[in-house]
């Protein structure tokens, strides 16, 4: 195995806790001390520092959640001085105000080493060629992993998002060996190869992809696996958490959370109730080194479990699992809890459709109406209307099995419905709630 930093990756157990209660007991009294929102917070919830006395008091303390950043734009919650913030990024602001993180130069130094080490734990590092088609800018993709591939001695092509074919001949000419991108990118990159006569396994040297900032489903994985004969991975980060940090190692069994970066809980998202290790909630991050912009017990959202068992590759940090969906972006269906994830998992476990899909919501009267529109995989296409049928009823069958919910399953010609160069926008809920 090779690390990053193996005197920090492969910490025995109980020392990475002692390290978490150290560092999250500096965090609380400084933020307590010097912070009006933490410290406004903490007294209406009746915590004091000297009450986090062991690293499970850590739930004592209140939540924070995204609307807490909005409600405090642009940077009424950041801690450190104006003068010493050395970068700024903003999230897309989809819904109110958007999301402003600041960086000192200490966070991006932390943000760098996470991605360090989780990029090496994939096995990349000195002599690599990494193409990074995120996005460069105001959003944190492309820039947190630019430079935690130049930190590990890779070699950096900032391609960004768009122009696929350009993608392609950079990817050849330069002896691509990893892209950085999200998974919905990357299979159209390799629809447009097909349509351009390249093959990604043959015809480049791409060994590596990196992939993320949407969800994405094991079966997916193995689908661009096979047919790009390349390994997937997975990343995971958030804006309001820096970025982009971390990601599954070689075994790909679990993304790596670094203990001394981030301190996880799994809760239930009604109760706030911790779970077991196992079994999935929803995932709370406290940020445990953070300067300009500290997050405690911050809700993302994400639905996932966690497993505190050393992996395989000999690290000791904490896993998550792939993520399921998300609470916020969970569609209710009469009543039936339904994730896009569950859909595409389906999907993608019958040969005769693609990946790619759309759901629509609607509500008929006072029921709601969910369509599901596919594509149909090149070699199923047919124009005879009993075999489009026959897969339509394979595809709705399948759909309720998975969901516990009848759907309605609109078929389309292959490459008919949208493509999305950055992050995919499965859902139009066009309901009135």
């Amino acid at each position: 195995m090779i690390a990053w930093d193996p005197n920090m990756e492969l910490m025995p157990e109980a020392e990475l806790k002692k390290m978490q209660f150290k560092l999250l007991k500096t965090l609380v009294y400084r933020l307590y001390s010097f912070s009006n929102f933490y410290h406004e917070r903490m007294v209406a919830h009746g915590v004091h520092p000297d009450d986090i006395t062991r690293l499970e008091d850590v739930a004592k303390l209140p939540y924070m959640v995204k609307s807490d950043l909005r409600d405090n734009y642009p940077d009424k919650i950041f801690t450190a001085d104006p003068e010493e913030l050395v970068r700024y990024h903003v999230s897309s602001g989809t819904t109110g105000k958007p999301t402003v993180v600041g960086y000192t130069k200490n966070d991006l130094e932390n943000w760098t080493e996470s991605l360090a080490r989780a990029l090496t734990s994939c096995g990349v590092g000195r002599g690599d060629v990494v193409q990074v088609a995120y996005g460069y800018g105001l959003f944190t993709g492309g820039l947190g992993l630019h430079y935690g591939a130049e930190r590990i001695g890779a070699s950096v092509v900032p391609a960004s998002v768009g122009n696929t074919e350009r993608q392609l001949e950079l990817m050849q000419d330069l002896r691509v060996t990893a892209i950085c991108c999200t998974p919905s990118y990357l299979v159209h990159i390799g629809e447009t190869a097909k349509k351009m006569g390249i093959s990604i396994k043959d015809d480049t040297r791409l060994k590596r992809a990196i992939l993320g900032a949407e969800p994405w489903s094991d079966q997916m994985r193995e689908r661009i696996e096979e047919e790009m004969g390349i390994k997937a991975y997975n990343i995971y980060g958030t804006s309001e958490l820096s970025g982009p940090m971390f990601t599954d190692c070689a075994e790909q069994n679990g993304i790596h959370m670094w203990s001394d970066i981030a301190l996880v809980e799994i809760i239930d998202p009604e109760t706030g109730r911790p779970v077991p290790d196992g079994e999935q909630g929803e995932m709370v991050v406290t940020i445990l080194q953070k300067e300009a912009l500290p997050i405690i017990r911050y809700r993302t959202g994400d639905i996932t479990s966690i497993d505190h068992t050393p992996c395989q590759c000999g690290r000791t940090h904490p896993r998550i699992a792939r993520l399921s969906g998300r609470v916020d972006d969970m569609l209710i269906i009469r009543g039936i809890n339904v994730f896009p994830s569950q859909v595409e998992h389906a999907l993608l476990g019958i040969p005769e459709v693609s990946g790619n899909f759309m759901i629509e919501v609607d509500r008929v009267g006072a029921l709601d109406h969910m369509l599901v529109k596919v594509e149909l995989n090149p070699e199923a296409f047919s124009d005879k209307i009993n075999d489009i049928l026959d897969i339509r009823r394979k595809v709705g069958h399948t759909l309720k099995n998975m969901l516990n919910v009848s759907v309605d399953v609109e078929i389309s010609e292959p490459g008919s419905l949208p493509r999305f160069e950055g992050k995919a926008q499965r859902v139009i809920d066009r309901r009135v709630l």
